[in-house]
């Protein structure tokens, strides 16, 4: 985290909405972009003024039409360039947003990867993001990896849907397309870690952390199969490492996936599909979350990248001539 320092003026004439309220409560309702915490201990540094007078009594009742002003400093957890890059914005509120992630865009500046990134789309987008760790990425998704990200736009609002995801109430469904044939539905219950040698990958561990892949099919081809994928936790590459431990790696795969595996006699639109890809086909499909303000449960879905949908003409095409059987 960086230490650099931004000033927060806030300034707010209530009105008698508030008459009643602590001076805490106001406030929070008031500027609901910053945490109960941060307002409380901007209260009681004496950053709060209430009717040009300092009020370190976060409890102090308030009889409405108050003028309260707030000059603070916070410190800027992100320190990354703004960029004006497009965003697929799925929903937005003042608390949270939803965007669709498409293929060959980075989440987080990293090693080579330093601009053109998702985290510097949402400083240019979002004012103020600075403030909230990591700009208010939850989770991500590979950089090859389409499909539904949740932003927190305030420190309450991540707060909240981090411990969804520690404690597992946030739901993340993905759609990929396999190599081979899988009879049915099934569950991989392996723990991921680091490989052993190749240190930027992971792999299946002994030692590693717990992870919980569920898998249904949606249908089989003749050497291929589409899933719908279920994520119970949220390691590196977990699908990914997960399908290829099974035998079953992703199509288009670079790092988990070997060598592009063509059935006999493919036609040639099948051969160009398959060779085509240049990525894993996998899909974050559906996002389903309590919303961090009104506790309503939401779902949102991303229809499938054309990429994909291309893919899986091609597949039912061959299907239908060759048989399930070859």
């Amino acid at each position: 985290m960086s230490a650099s320092q931004k000033t927060i003026n806030l300034f707010v004439e209530t009105d008698l909405s508030v008459h009643g309220l602590r001076l805490d409560q106001a406030i929070a309702n008031l500027f609901p972009e910053y945490s109960r915490s941060k307002l409380k201990t901007w209260i009681l540094d004496g950053c709060v003024q209430v009717n040009d007078q300092v009020c370190t009594v976060p409890r102090q009742k308030l009889d409405g039409f108050e003028r309260i002003k707030i000059e603070a400093t916070a410190e800027v957890q992100v320190e990354h360039t703004a960029e004006d890059i497009a965003l697929d914005i799925v929903y937005e509120d003042e608390h949270i947003m939803v965007i669709n992630k498409p293929a060959d865009l980075v989440v987080h500046p990293g090693a080579g990867n330093a601009q053109g990134t998702v985290l510097n789309a949402l400083l240019a987008y979002i004012p103020g993001i600075e403030l909230v760790p990591r700009a208010g990425i939850v989770h991500r998704l590979d950089k090859d990896t389409t499909g539904l990200m949740v932003i927190a736009k305030t420190l309450e609002a991540q707060t909240h849907l981090v411990e969804q995801l520690q404690s597992r109430t946030m739901s993340r469904e993905y759609e990929a397309i396999v190599t081979g044939n899988l009879v049915a539905g099934g569950l991989v219950d392996k723990p991921i870690g680091r490989h052993a040698t190749k240190r930027t990958l992971m792999a299946v561990r002994e030692l590693g952390k717990p992870a919980t892949t569920h898998y249904r099919v949606m249908k089989k081809f003749r050497a291929h199969t589409h899933l719908r994928l279920k994520l119970e936790t949220g390691r590196t590459h977990q699908i990914r490492v997960h399908m290829a431990y099974i035998k079953h790696p992703i199509v288009g795969d670079p790092t988990y996936g070997g060598r592009p595996r063509l059935p006999k006699n493919a036609s040639d639109a099948m051969v160009q599909q398959l060779r085509g890809l240049k990525r894993q086909a996998l899909h974050a499909a559906q996002l389903s979350l309590f919303h961090p303000a009104t506790e309503e449960w939401l779902t949102w879905q991303a229809p499938l990248p054309e990429d994909m949908q291309q893919l899986l003409i091609a597949l039912d095409d061959d299907t239908a001539i060759h048989g399930l059987d070859d």
